[in-house]
């Protein structure tokens, strides 16, 4: 009914404020551990989907988006409305940009970043 995908960060702050803040996902919910310092932030990403890949679609979109084999077993997309205006908010707030943007053979307009805590990001608008 629901997918969630959970990042363990060792600079919480650091990725609510890139997620949350830069990125423009709404916390749904957060909480913390009394007496401790575990903490824990919901954030909303609309719509979920689980996209399986074998190891050559990877390396092929890796290639389209990167030019070179760079993801791990793990990326994580987002849809936008501007993947290079979000791209470059992103980059502001700690992201590293891998590639220039891409149009893709499938008619997206994707940028890759790698976030602050090493997670290999891709942005992707439709173009139509």
């Amino acid at each position: 009914m629901e997918l969630r995908l959970v990042l363990t960060v060792d600079d919480f702050e650091q990725a609510l404020a890139f997620y949350r803040d830069a990125l423009g996902l709404p916390e749904r919910d957060a909480w913390q551990s009394e007496g401790d310092d575990a903490r824990i932030a919901i954030l909303d990403a609309g719509r979920a989907t689980l996209e399986i890949v074998n190891d050559a679609q990877a390396a092929a979109i890796d290639r389209i988006e990167v030019g070179d084999r760079v993801a791990g077993p793990v990326r994580v997309a987002f849809e936008v409305e501007d993947s290079e205006a979000v791209a470059a908010l992103l980059v502001e707030a700690g992201a590293r940009q891998l590639a220039e943007p891409v149009t893709t053979p499938w008619n997206d307009r994707n940028v890759r970043l790698e976030a602050p805590d090493g997670t290999q990001l891709t942005l992707f608008s439709p173009t139509e």
